[in-house]
């Protein structure tokens, strides 16, 4: 039987010729596969990348199944040629179709985040590369001079690889490489740019595992051997050591033969997290973010596409990587926002990496010391499996938390550090230890305001105040990017230096921590001044040297970083994420306090944490400061679970959120109130119910320049939503000036 029939393609007759034909899904927003003729002398299968014309372009596509039909036989036009890559495998189309359905997005859309380097088809030019010559090796040869030795050493594998490469792994000059070639010890060839991370050594000794760790090793492949439990929760306490028990199962899916993808929620994540993966598996995992480097991206999709890419570690947008046979997904700090796609195709990618290892009956492993509130339910259901590591690794304890109730104890005027914590840092720089002053506010002020009329300094294409930056010394918006120049005189009023600076950002910390302690040395360390992934690694690094005794940080420092001199954390606002009623602002602010919490004391020193609050009986800071932390988070979550069932939300009920957006506002208005009036509301045929609210304009009415009104729809678990949505919006004539678009599960209603 021929691929073709195998394939499923159908014949089609055009001028008196039999012509096989098949469609093609491309990566543009288009939600049907487009029919095309197989010349003659092409062998096709379905997966098959190739390119196609498509209007007066020729686009690369992938070969989705048999002919549509529809179109008469003698429109059609052929495909220009395939593309020398194994197929995408069965189990990615399946998925992108699934996220396709379940996020109401164009399937071409979805295409387009596995298809993101188009360049990646193309064959590369060949390189130059060095392998070990025939009987030479680092036992046999003698006279070997450490370099050469340790070059050998490196290339034992047999795998070709550029002299740039050989050089770093063996630390040592590109010349040392030439003059090896010339003594014949190693021989030159022409190879393809070599794929990353393509002999990671699964056997090399990891460290000593702890008791409680061992125990959640061997849970975690009981779970995996079974595959009964679906995911399984890694549940620990910030320096437990999660990260080498997941590296366990790391290494059984190298000894099988499989790829691995590791997700993180930032990238900023990686630096320490790179070395350590490099100590237990001998070579660096691909990276997956945006911050590549063209080539850097090239090399990595084909090398996961053609299966020489054994592990990727990257951010949300490396799920959809077309993995020729992967074998284990982890989710790590899979409670993060960052996991939620908000832009082109919504999506969770968490949820999605759930379903991506359903559809191919592998394992997945979710990581958290405060797992999200859906996790939980889905752990105390009986659908996680949970493995808990009470205990710090080491025998490092856990730090004390104390609440400052700012009410009672005010800092001076025009300052923001309370006496007790001003003390607390005072003592910990004595002791020669360091301090942590986080504040998760960018710049030097949050509002800029007239002191003679009250005009506020805001952006003119978003509802959102500027912040001054005297870094810049601009006024920013951090929504859009604008930015400008703070004006002499009131815009409103014409009053002359009348404006003044309202709250603080870390900027205005760091200038209060220098003027109180200026023997200290100092880091503001922000999005701002860690603005790429070297600079970042080094201020990271001067930290961890104890070049600095005291931080002043944003969210980039309150996660995965290890920090051995770090004995004090101070929260400048602990109640900051509590503000605008967010369905989720107490659970985030929950989390990201502890995490920040969680870089104190990691070492042999007892770490102390104070939080400075307007709040301190609220029940998320009694729970942070109880003296059990798992019975404390257990607590708050299961306080957090009566609520949300009470108020019908998720993880008990459905979401979705239908954003209406354009540059007009009576169109935006028109368009909102007319899917208001169709909207569904009560029960359906089989009782259930189902309810819309809105419309209302969004927290942010205007984000770059854009005017944006929001529904909400809010459905019991069992309810069709996405038939229900479909039907709805189809119902209703939005111009195309407009776009309407939908949020399945919203994380944010801003």
């Amino acid at each position: 039987m021929s691929r073709l029939k195998q394939a499923g393609l159908f014949n089609f007759k055009t001028d008196d010729k039999t012509a096989a034909c098949l469609s093609v899904l491309v990566p543009y927003p288009v939600d049907k596969a487009y029919d095309y003729i197989v010349p003659e002398g092409i062998a096709l299968s379905i997966g098959d990348y190739v390119t196609v014309p498509l209007g007066n372009r020729q686009i690369p596509g992938v070969v989705w199944g048999g002919a549509e039909g529809g179109v008469p036989a003698k429109k059609l036009k052929a495909v220009v040629f395939p593309h020398n890559l194994p197929p995408m495998p069965e189990v990615q189309r399946k998925f992108l179709d699934w996220v396709a359905h379940y996020t109401m997005s164009a399937r071409g859309a979805v295409l387009k985040m596995s298809l993101s380097v188009p360049k990646a088809l193309e064959e590369a030019k060949p390189v130059k590369a060095y392998k070990i010559a025939s009987g030479a090796n680092a036992e046999k040869v003698k006279g070997l001079s450490p370099q050469r030795r340790r070059v050998l050493e490196v290339m034992g594998d047999g795998h070709p690889r550029r002299s740039s490469e050989i050089a770093e792994a063996a630390g040592c000059g590109v010349a040392v490489i030439k003059s090896m070639e010339s003594a014949g010890l190693i021989v030159a060839e022409e190879i393809r740019s070599a794929a990353p991370c393509r002999a990671p050594d699964p056997d090399l000794p990891g460290p000593m595992l702890s008791q409680a760790q061992r125990e959640a090793v061997a849970a975690i492949d009981a779970y995996a051997a079974a595959r009964s439990k679906g995911a399984v929760l890694i549940d620990g306490v910030t320096g437990a050591g999660k990260t080498e028990v997941y590296f366990e199962s790391v290494a059984r899916a190298l000894h099988d033969g499989k790829q691995v993808l590791i997700l993180l929620p930032e990238i900023a994540l990686s630096n320490a997290f790179l070395d350590r993966f490099k100590a237990r598996f001998g070579c660096a995992p691909a990276l997956w973010h945006s911050h590549l480097s063209p080539g850097q991206r090239r090399r990595t999709w084909r090398g996961v596409a053609e299966g020489q890419t054994k592990v990727v570690v990257g951010a949300r947008s490396a799920l959809f990587l077309p993995f020729a046979d992967l074998g284990l997904i982890i989710v790590d700090e899979e409670h993060d926002p960052a996991y939620k796609q908000e832009e082109g195709v919504i999506y969770h990618a968490r949820d999605m990496a759930v379903v991506r290892a359903h559809l191919g009956k592998i394992p997945i492993i979710l990581v958290s010391a405060t797992p999200s509130l859906e996790t939980m339910q889905n752990v105390w259901e009986g659908r996680y499996a949970h493995v808990h590591l009470p205990d710090r690794f080491g025998g490092a304890r856990l730090p004390d938390v104390e609440m400052i109730d700012m009410r009672a104890d005010k800092p001076e005027r025009q300052h923001f550090i309370s006496p007790t914590l001003n003390k607390a840092i005072e003592e910990t720089l004595q002791n020669g230890e360091q301090a942590l002053l986080f504040l998760n506010r960018r710049g030097y002020a949050p509002l800029t305001l007239c002191r003679s009329c009250g005009h506020r300094m805001d952006c003119p294409r978003c509802t959102a105040w500027l912040v001054e930056h005297k870094q810049s010394g601009r006024l920013h918006c951090h929504h859009c990017g604008f930015e400008a120049m703070q004006p002499k005189t009131c815009p409103e009023c014409g009053a002359a230096d009348s404006f003044a600076v309202c709250g603080p950002g870390v900027e205005r910390i760091l200038e209060e921590v220098k003027r109180t302690f200026p023997e200290a040395r100092t880091m503001m360390l922000a999005s701002d001044t860690a603005d790429n992934n070297e600079k970042l690694g080094k201020m990271l690094s001067d930290i961890r040297d104890h070049k600095v005794d005291i931080i002043v940080g944003t969210q980039i420092i309150a996660k995965g970083h290890h920090f051995p001199g770090l004995t004090l954390v101070g929260v400048i606002d602990a109640d900051l994420g509590l503000q605008g009623g967010e369905l989720r602002a107490a659970e985030r602010t929950y989390q990201l306090l502890h995490q920040v919490a969680g870089r104190a004391g990691r070492e042999g020193k007892k770490g102390k944490v104070y939080l400075q609050s307007f709040m301190p009986e609220h029940r998320i800071m009694k729970a942070l400061s109880s003296e059990g932390e798992r019975e404390g988070r257990d607590d708050f979550l299961k306080v957090e679970a009566l609520e949300r069932k009470a108020a019908h939300m998720p993880p008990f009920a459905r979401l979705a959120g239908i954003i209406v957006s354009g540059r007009e506002e009576a169109q935006v208005i028109e368009v909102a109130k007319a899917l208001g009036r169709t909207a569904p509301q009560g029960a359906s045929k089989d009782r259930q119910s189902i309810q819309t609210f809105g419309p209302a304009p969004a927290p942010f009415a205007r984000l770059r320049g854009r005017y944006r009104y929001r529904l909400l729809v809010r459905a019991d678990k069992k309810v069709d939503l996405q038939k229900t949505l479909a039907a709805w919006i189809e119902s209703v004539k939005t111009p195309s000036t407009v776009r309407v678009q939908i949020d399945i599960d919203p994380q944010s209603f801003l």
